[in-house]
């Protein structure tokens, strides 16, 4: 039997560890319930052990559809409803493009984005029957800006970001909003535990690909980034009756991704003649 109308529910990926982890504590504390699920679910187990009304630990591989539709059902189950839905299982992987090895890189896609549109998928019946929700998909600050040596990362993190802003657009009508969230460096364990780096490195490209890793590796730990303070804004944007569509979190991110509007208008400006020029003469 679901439990009483109070807060909303929050489905949640990737809690073992960053900002997933964060979500969980602050939401519980505060009243609301919440779904904490990762691969293992006894990293999880701590995090809603101090409240088990409004907590529900659940193992969840998003690589795997059946621990997927278990996932949801459960959730479901226990509550009723998923009013948000927080994608932000994944992880990281530096390497140049040549650098690349097949297998990590369709590894990385099928966790960082079919992953993500699989959980989506299965949570959106619920949110339509509902009438209302929130889809949260944590992209990056790299999910709008391709840096050396981060490509196939990118690649995700870009896919990941269309998808929402199309998903947006189909699921507004229906009372449900979408927020692509862009972190820019924050003290999580992404440049330790969740980042992985290519088997064969280039020497060719020592001042760029290799050098941005060594750069982002040499500063795990002392990001400017606060994940607490992040999950509050997370929370406070999903509450917001006109959220926007992209969140950038961090002031790194913020002036990265403000600098590359302002180059990407000035390009755009520049080659209108050309662009133009690509149509059929229009008759006199």
């Amino acid at each position: 039997m679901a439990d009483a109308p109070s807060k909303p529910v929050w489905f949640i990926t990737g809690c073992s560890t960053g900002f997933g982890r964060e979500l969980s504590l602050i939401l519980l504390k505060r009243g609301y319930r919440v779904v904490a699920t990762a691969r293992d679910k006894s990293k999880v187990e701590d995090i809603v052990a101090g409240n088990p009304k409004n907590g529900l630990a659940l193992a969840l591989d998003v690589d795997k559809q059946g621990q997927i539709d278990a996932a949801v059902k459960a959730a479901e189950a226990r509550f009723g409803r998923i009013d948000v839905l927080v994608n932000n299982a994944g992880y990281g992987y530096l390497a140049a493009v040549e650098e690349g090895d097949d297998a990590d890189i369709r590894a990385m896609f099928e966790t960082n984005f079919f992953g993500l549109a699989a959980v989506t998928r299965a949570v959106l019946p619920i949110m339509r029957a509902q009438k209302s929700g929130a889809i949260v998909n944590i992209s990056s600050v790299g999910g709008f800006i391709g840096f050396p040596g981060s490509g196939y990362y990118a690649a995700t993190k870009f896919a990941v970001e269309g998808l929402s802003e199309s998903l947006s657009k189909e699921v507004g009508p229906l009372g449900i909003k979408v927020i692509i969230v862009e972190p820019g460096p924050f003290r999580t364990d992404w440049a330790g535990r969740s980042l992985k780096t290519p088997r064969k490195p280039v020497d060719a490209y020592a001042d760029t690909a290799i050098a941005r890793r060594r750069q982002i590796q040499g500063i795990s730990g002392s990001q400017a980034g606060d994940p607490v303070r992040a999950s509050e804004a997370i929370i406070a944007t999903v509450e917001k009756k006109d959220a926007p569509l992209r969140l950038p979190l961090g002031g790194v991110a913020y002036d990265a991704i403000a600098a590359e509007i302002a180059a990407l208008r000035k390009e755009h400006e520049s080659i209108e003649a050309v662009a133009r020029g690509a149509d059929y003469p229009k008759a006199s």
